[in-house]
């Protein structure tokens, strides 16, 4: 797709959601920062994203995560964000933070500790419901530290029996989403350690089963573009998580520790049909900011996702395909090297101009008050946090 016209169109199309903890104080394992201005509660949350997708026009959305962002009335909650021009969107589970869940949840040994879990993730579906949300996500942080601490084969048939029930709540036009992570906090193994298991639990349990792509969930050195191929060629690629990984999962800016994986990741999202909305493909950022201010991050972190996208969609097709067939290795990689060395800048700028945006969305922001506004408004009161 090298017409620039067909390339805004796509670009112009593209959705990117927004996670409503990214907007809340975080840190590291030893010691959480917290920031002047952070938002109180749900509704402030999304008020700060609502900032980020009328500077971008591509963050409609944005993710809940149960019990961080728990309310009274989630109707109202969904109406305060439609008020902003935003909807709620993925409905994000919490099975790792309780005391019960140290040994495990949907594949704890004790019957009632899954029960309590499963009791969990109904409520989240009920979420769903009040809030038109289509999609529930799914990540355990299940597993065990020691060789014999448990059985490996029982784990997973507790994973598949508890999975089964969740998919048997979920109404029409609802989707579970499972999530995988190679370690992190059990380091021996993970009930859910990479894409292979949650494909297979999400064919064993039907079409409303995804699998969600984590960039910083991987080996290093894993091939995570071809991952997002098989996936989108076997029609279970249900959403992906942005963000970028140092070492393990930092959870960083997306594009900011190697923005050419970014590129070469897009470009197998745009080769399998991912970007279209009838993929289904759910494009959310998944990320803490620590040390930089949350609402400039968001921006700048949906700007890195729109930059690799437009390279992505320069490629030249008919001659990376001609230079495939007739086994021209260099001509091929320098097909895509071609596209991924584009300044696509420009285009944005002329895209944004085109829809009423303002070409910088980073300065646009930057030129306004809201930054002091809610610093001087939100004084007293809890911060809203990752619950650690």
């Amino acid at each position: 797709m090298t017409d620039r016209t067909a390339v805004k169109a796509a670009l112009a199309s593209q959705r990117i959601e927004l996670p409503s903890w990214a907007f809340g104080n975080s840190g590291t394992r030893f010691k959480v920062f917290a920031q002047a201005g952070v938002p109180r509660d749900p509704f402030e949350k999304i008020a700060d994203a609502a900032q980020v997708h009328r500077y971008t026009g591509v963050a409609p959305t944005v993710s809940l995560h149960i019990p961080w962002d728990l309310v009274d009335d989630y109707h109202k909650l969904a109406s305060h964000a439609e008020s902003l021009g935003v909807r709620i969107g993925v409905i994000n589970s919490n099975t790792f933070q309780d005391n019960d869940y140290m040994l495990g949840s949907v594949t704890h040994a004790d019957p009632a500790v899954r029960r309590k879990a499963v009791d969990h993730l109904f409520a989240c579906v009920d979420v769903m419901d009040a809030t038109g949300s289509p999609d529930l996500k799914l990540w355990f942080a299940d597993g065990t530290n020691y060789p014999g601490q448990d059985d490996f084969r029982a784990r997973q048939d507790r994973l598949a029996e508890s999975l089964s029930k969740v998919y048997d709540r979920l109404g029409d036009g609802q989707r579970m989403l499972l999530e995988y992570k190679l370690f992190e906090p059990a380091f021996y193994h993970t009930d859910v350690p990479d894409w292979g298991t949650s494909f297979a639990h999400c064919v064993a349990l039907g079409e409303k089963a995804k699998v969600v792509v984590d960039t910083g969930h991987h080996a290093p050195g894993t091939n995570i573009e071809f991952i997002v191929a098989m996936l989108l060629r076997a029609g279970k690629l249900g959403a992906f998580d942005f963000n970028s990984r140092f070492y393990a999962d930092d959870d960083l800016m997306v594009g900011s520790a190697d923005p050419f994986q970014l590129f070469r990741i897009m470009h197998e999202v745009v080769r399998g049909g991912g970007l279209s909305a009838s993929s289904g493909v759910n494009f959310m950022l998944d990320q803490c900011h620590n040390i930089e201010p949350k609402i400039p991050a968001q921006i700048r972190s949906v700007m890195n996702v729109q930059e690799a996208t437009a390279k992505a969609l320069l490629v030249d097709w008919p001659a990376l395909s001609a230079a495939q067939q007739a086994g021209d290795v260099l001509g091929a990689n320098a097909v895509l090297m071609d596209a991924y060395n584009t300044d696509v800048r420009p285009l944005l700028v002329e895209l944004r101009q085109e829809q009423g945006l303002d070409p910088d969305p980073m300065a646009a922001y930057a030129r306004t008050d809201y930054a002091t506004k809610i610093v001087n408004e939100r004084v007293g009161g809890h911060q809203a946090g990752w619950g650690a």
